[in-house]
């Protein structure tokens, strides 16, 4: 398990406080003064079609800069019969080496923000 999971987040050092808190966005609640904390997750739309996603997946691992490492051949998150597991991992990765900005998922509304984890197995988020 562990050996799976460094595998699948070989990510720069520069990232390295965005992933130790997992996407963490916080929100000030002013009611109370509290401090609402959400986690979300940028992912491929359910009903995106598998062309669109493989496009932003071809940019994104270009001229997008993602890490798409993982989703190679032979990656702990590659799975060839599964193109939206393999988009979703590679919006959530663009979506945090660009700062968790809202416009960094999008991939021409082909991507959303959830707050369900979508890891599974060895191909953590």
């Amino acid at each position: 398990m562990v050996m799976s999971l460094s595998r699948c987040f070989h990510l720069h050092l520069s990232l390295l406080a965005a992933t130790a808190t997992m996407l963490m966005v916080v929100a000030a609640a002013q009611a109370g003064g509290q401090v609402l904390q959400v986690e979300l997750w940028c992912v491929a739309k359910n009903n995106a079609e598998d062309s669109s996603l493989q496009t932003a997946i071809d940019w994104a691992c270009g001229q997008g800069g993602a890490d798409c490492g993982p989703i190679q051949q032979g990656g702990p998150c590659n799975d060839p019969t599964d193109i939206q597991k393999m988009a979703s991992y590679v919006f959530n990765n663009y979506y945090l080496k660009n700062g968790l900005a809202d416009d960094a998922c999008n991939f021409d509304n082909n991507a959303a923000l959830t707050s369900i984890n979508p890891s599974i197995a060895s191909s953590l988020f």
